[in-house]
């Protein structure tokens, strides 16, 4: 070999730099709402703007940048009924969580847009997640290889909706329901394409690590104080590490809702 001629061994460190180029630039187009609305929250006042108070100001914000999804072609009027779908369970959740009976968090701040003690606006932050799905699937041209039946998946992420609400008069099963799901999807895989190579990882890791994401984008919400914990009131104090299994269980819902509303049968490898 000649001095000049590049070894194989940097000839792979080019190629697999440039897939990691790809995955790190498609990560981030798929989180364009998210990476907007949160870039919103940073630069928005906690007084607001204009007479305007902050949560109805990032409600518009949101409203805009969902605009400018589907104007752009970013999002399809499909997808943008799934993220809809989307919003209102997150709003339901959150109404729940916040009431009176419960207090799990709370919105401390007037907005003229709050609804039974929750600002509009929260329902989006459900709704982001949902986004960053149907566009890194598109983005990355996901592939799913041994997914369950639809109607097991389907199930399981019902219970685990519905857990959410049950755990505060009845038995909390999330850990049973974590280790259902982990058995339900211990052969399922995610195929993803960043450049030209096509590389996988199982889906639960996947899952956990977008919710791990969720979760320290949490902690920023909390420290601009855009809604509070209960021991967060007195100052402000890290988001409890019990939220990032709760995000890793929401995860999964959001997924299986992408999966069962698009109807990807030619991209989800189902046993018959």
């Amino acid at each position: 070999m000649s001095a000049r001629e590049p070894s194989p061994g940097s000839g792979r460190l080019r190629l697999w730099a440039w897939e990691f180029w790809g995955f790190v630039s498609k990560e981030a187009q798929a989180c364009l709402f998210a990476g907007l609305f949160f870039a919103a929250v940073f630069c928005v006042p906690r007084a607001g703007l204009w007479g305007l108070p902050r949560y109805d100001l990032l409600l518009l914000i949101a409203l805009l940048i969902q605009a400018g999804m589907v104007i752009s072609g970013r999002e399809s009027r499909d997808e943008l009924k799934a993220i809809g779908l989307f919003h209102v369970l997150g709003f339901a959740l959150e109404v729940f969580k916040t009431s009176a009976a419960v207090k799990s968090w709370s919105y401390p701040d007037f907005a003229y847009t709050k609804l039974l003690g929750v600002p509009l606006f929260a329902g989006f932050m459900y709704a982001a997640v949902g986004s960053y799905i149907i566009q890194a699937w598109r983005l990355l041209q996901l592939r799913v290889l041994h997914h369950p039946p639809y109607w097991m998946a389907g199930l399981m992420a019902l219970a685990i909706y519905l857990n959410f609400f049950t755990q505060h008069f009845w038995v909390d099963v999330r850990w049973y329901l974590a280790a259902g799901a982990l058995g339900l999807y211990a052969r399922s895989q995610i195929l993803f394409r960043p450049q030209q190579r096509e590389l996988r990882m199982p889906l639960w890791l996947g899952l956990v690590l977008v919710a791990f994401f969720i979760w320290l984008a949490e902690n920023l919400g909390t420290f601009f104080g855009l809604w509070s914990y209960p021991h967060q009131l007195g100052a402000w104090a890290r988001v409890h590490m019990s939220k990032w299994s709760s995000w890793s269980l929401l995860v999964l819902i959001s997924f299986t809702l992408v999966v069962q509303l698009k109807h990807i049968r030619q991209r989800v490898q189902v046993p018959d």
